[in-house]
């Protein structure tokens, strides 16, 4: 995500605290916000995917995504 789109999120917040969005504006800050998540997301996701922990023993062990009821 940009800076210019970040700041856009932030200004349309700013707007809706102050005077309010229009239609259009609340579905331009919805597609923005999904965006913003889903990068985040990716993010945290890659980071934890490289996370390694390392046990008092010495030994260590990669971190798994919980498979489990959806």
């Amino acid at each position: 995500m940009t800076d210019e789109k970040i700041a856009r999120i932030n200004a349309l917040a700013k707007k809706a605290k102050t005077e309010g969005l229009t239609d259009e504006e609340k579905a331009e800050q919805k597609a923005l916000r999904e965006e913003y998540v889903a990068g985040f997301r990716k993010s945290l996701k890659a980071q934890l995917d490289n996370t390694v922990v390392l046990n008092p023993d010495g030994t260590s062990f990669k971190l798994h995504q919980k498979r489990g009821k959806s």
